[in-house]
């Protein structure tokens, strides 16, 4: 670290802590790694692709920052000046279909296990792969800890404008961007004792994560680790009527999915008090123009859900609408600290599933410009985290549902069986919203095979199960 080189100094975020402690204590996992696959059909300018890059980075402090934790009291973010970043290239032209869906399968296994030194910015690569005269497969691959899924829309988009000046000869103008300092700053001065008060009223009387023991497998728990993802997608007529459904209800898509996963929880694990994370934008409502701001704002927070049986489906939904704005005034506090706040013991998670429902800017990544270049960016993408079932929802056209999974603990009957599940309450909620949450009386895949082993132990429940035909 030369002195010269360094352009600012300052803290970690509670977000960036807890995602560099986690990667530092599992270095060789995967944690909170990011694989971004972007198709390129048409005439590339590569000399002017990687120069659009370098501009980005050049632009983002963010994208030029390494990290210093070791014999200091607190973790520091150090920004640099100059960060030089490089384009590796590979050719597979000539190599018929079957075997280069063989290597890119194997590049991304591989490219998963080259760990990012956290001193050393840019905690970036990029592999352009050409697999065609004219089609290209650009692998994109970053760690959490510099930016969220927001953020990364920015930058791709950005990087495109900048590609397509490039390639006009001309000079691409943005407007001045609002530092990631500014939101450190902005940080410093929320008032801690006001969170506090709020988390520990959100977590009273939970002393225990919702377990998840009746949807594991137990014979997986020896075999080597591995995550992987199953998803389906909903057709564009069951999409609008989705979106259709819950604005005739002034609802939320959070909300009917945050709705749906908790009753699905409730149901696997016989409990009525459901604690699960969710995932939450991070941007202040009160701090300007963080809609432009580029950085890792994105966090995780538990929500408590009690399931009355007596209470109407729609004005449960409606709770948990009001539960989620409430969060919006306390989403940057860090689960060490709620954690802390809360009776759960240190040792024990908070929660061990998830959901995000995918939230980013108006993108302009799909399109076209000069040499018929053709950007496919929805291809999808490749993370983890330090949570065994993690639920994804994907807004878009046809809305995507997708669980990530530690193989460890889950197999793939079980994650499809999750999914059908999803499907079947989401249809159900659709069609009877008026009902009361004691009355659902869907049928659901792996609630008979928890009958099942709940009969076994003699346990009584407190839902009516009920049988599949």
């Amino acid at each position: 670290m030369k002195a010269e080189n360094i352009d600012d100094i300052y803290r970690l975020t509670p977000v960036q802590e807890g995602m560099l402690f986690h990667s530092l204590y599992d270095s060789k996992s995967s944690l909170y790694f990011f694989h971004v696959p972007v198709g390129l059909r048409g005439n590339l300018n590569i000399k002017a692709f990687e120069e659009a890059w370098q501009k980005v980075v050049d632009r983002y402090a963010i994208w030029r920052t390494g990290f210093y934790w070791e014999d200091i009291d607190n973790p520091l973010q150090v920004v640099y000046k100059k960060v030089k970043i490089s384009l590796n290239q590979y050719d597979w032209r000539g190599i018929d279909k079957a075997d280069q869906e063989e290597r890119l399968k194997s590049f991304y296994d591989s490219d998963r296990k080259l760990y990012f030194d956290f001193s050393r910015p840019c905690l970036m690569r990029l592999t352009l792969i050409r697999l065609a005269d004219d089609y290209y497969e650009l692998v994109w691959s970053f760690h959490h800890i510099i930016t969220d899924g927001w953020s990364s829309t920015i930058i791709l988009d950005e990087c495109l404008q900048i590609y397509e000046a490039l390639c006009e000869d001309k000079e691409v103008r943005f407007s001045s961007n609002r530092p990631f300092r500014d939101y450190i700053d902005w940080l410093e001065e929320q008032d801690i004792g006001k969170t506090e008060t709020f988390w520990r009223r959100i977590l009273a009387g939970i002393k225990v994560p919702t377990p998840l023991t009746y949807i594991e497998n137990k014979q997986l728990t020896l075999q080597e680790e591995r995550y992987d993802q199953e998803k389906f997608k909903l057709s564009k007529e069951r999409t609008k009527a989705l979106l259709s459904f819950i604005a005739q209800n002034r609802l939320t898509l959070a909300t009917l999915i945050n709705g749906v996963w908790s009753i699905l929880l409730s149901r696997y694990t016989c409990c009525n008090n459901i604690v699960y994370g969710c995932t939450v934008t991070g941007r202040p409502v009160d701090l300007a123009e963080v809609e432009s701001m580029v950085g890792v704002f994105i966090n995780t927070l538990p929500m408590n859900l009690k399931l009355n049986r007596e209470q109407d489906l729609l004005s449960w939904l409606q709770a948990i609408q009001t539960q989620l704005a409430e969060l919006r005034h306390h989403e940057y506090t860090s689960l060490t600290q709620i954690q802390g706040w809360s009776e759960v013991p240190r040792d024990l998670p908070l929660f061990e599933s998830f959901v995000v429902v995918e939230n980013v800017p108006d993108s302009q990544s799909v399109r076209s410009w000069k040499g018929n270049i053709e950007i496919i960016a929805d291809k999808g993408e490749y993370f983890r985290t330090n949570y065994p079932l993690n639920l994804v929802i994907y807004p878009e056209s046809e809305i995507i549902v997708a669980i990530s999974y530690d193989c460890r603990r889950f197999d793939i009957a079980t994650i499809t069986g999750i999914l059908t599940d999803f499907q079947i309450l989401l249809q159900y909620i659709m069609t009877n919203p008026v009902i009361k949450i004691k009355d659902l009386s869907f049928s659901t895949s792996k609630q008979q095979q928890i009958s099942i082993a709940l009969e076994k132990e003699a346990t009584l429940l407190d839902w009516q199960l009920v049988s599949i035909n």
